[in-house]
């Protein structure tokens, strides 16, 4: 009679500790899939919003008008609105200030809009600490399984009396498994850190342009 090796009978009969690093893979690619979904629709979302912020602040509409549309809807703006509105509210309150120099409030402008702009990157960069930490240590964790797979196979030959490739054949095979299941869980996370990390960059330099081409605005403004 053949010995069962297909992956449901070979995952039912593993020893304990391989179940346990194979539930774990399994949970961690979930959560790994889930975020990696999630990721990719709100760094669209981010780069959407960007191109319809510019096309209406380089319509040639009136500043104070945009920053009254994107305070009304305080709560749901993000990225190049909330830069914008922070920079613009605080270069209207310095503004209103007798005796301030036009430079320095175009300046505080600015560190309002570097404060936003931190905030932007901080969202951006969300959770793809965890991808990285997905993609470095999932293959440890198969190889673990692997190891402690393999080892209980030829611990079971040490009272054999005759040792045959089907012995040790089902403990290796769900060792490798274990393998499988870290690699299957690392690459998705490896391949999606690399992409979503370049679009952040991308996004993040694209606001630090736009601060420093509305601080070239602001400053003519600033000097009547």
């Amino acid at each position: 009679m053949g010995t069962d090796l297909s992956f449901t009978h070979l995952i039912a009969n593993a020893s304990l500790i391989v179940q346990l690093v194979m539930l774990l893979l399994v949970l961690i690619s979930l959560a790994s899939w889930t975020l990696i979904f999630r990721k990719g629709a709100g760094l669209r979302d981010a780069r959407a919003a960007a191109r319809d912020f510019e096309e209406r602040f380089w319509s040639g509409g009136d500043l104070g008008g945009l920053h009254r549309e994107v305070a009304e809807r305080e709560g749901e703006s993000a990225g190049l609105e909330n830069i914008f509105q922070a920079g613009f509210q605080e270069f209207a309150r310095l503004r209103g200030q007798k005796g301030m120099e036009p430079m320095d409030v175009v300046e505080g402008a600015q560190r309002a809009m570097r404060v936003s702009l931190s905030r932007e990157v901080d969202g951006l960069e969300q959770h793809l600490s965890f991808l990285a930490t997905v993609g470095s240590t999932s293959p440890y964790i198969g190889l673990f399984g692997t190891v402690w797979g393999i080892m209980n196979a030829f611990r079971g030959l040490a009272n054999a009396q005759q040792a045959t490739l089907a012995m040790v054949a089902p403990g290796i095979a769900e060792a490798l498994i274990a393998t499988a299941m870290g690699l299957f869980a690392a690459i998705p996370a490896v391949v999606a850190y690399n992409r979503y990390a370049n679009e952040a960059e991308r996004l993040i330099s694209h606001y630090e342009s736009f601060i420093d081409e509305f601080a070239s605005i602001l400053q003519r403004q600033a000097h009547p």
